[in-house]
């Protein structure tokens, strides 16, 4: 069975604060739902119309597993705190077995 990833790429970050409160209840939420981070900032390097901002990397044993994390009660009351704090480019994409 193929894996799930959540792919996230910010755009913009106007609001530290409520990111870092944001991040704090969305590592939760990720845990429960079974989600493995694993790259979150670092370095990056863009080419052709990529975005080179903070990216974040998470991994599910399915990606039915990751669309549920995404649709968790858990998520959704951390996306509430997120609010306007950033742009971003966020997807779930299903692995290759």
């Amino acid at each position: 069975m193929a894996k799930g990833y959540w792919v996230s790429v910010y755009r913009t970050i106007s609001d530290p604060e409520k990111l870092a409160v944001y991040n704090k209840l969305a590592r939760a939420a990720v845990q429960a739902g079974g989600g493995r981070v694993l790259v979150r900032g670092g370095r990056v390097v863009a080419y052709d119309a990529g975005i080179a901002g903070r990216t974040v990397l998470i991994e599910f044993d399915t990606f039915e597993q990751a669309v549920a994390a995404r649709e968790s009660e858990a998520y959704q009351e951390a996306l509430v705190t997120l609010s306007d704090a950033v742009e971003r480019d966020f997807r779930i994409v299903e692995g290759i077995d």
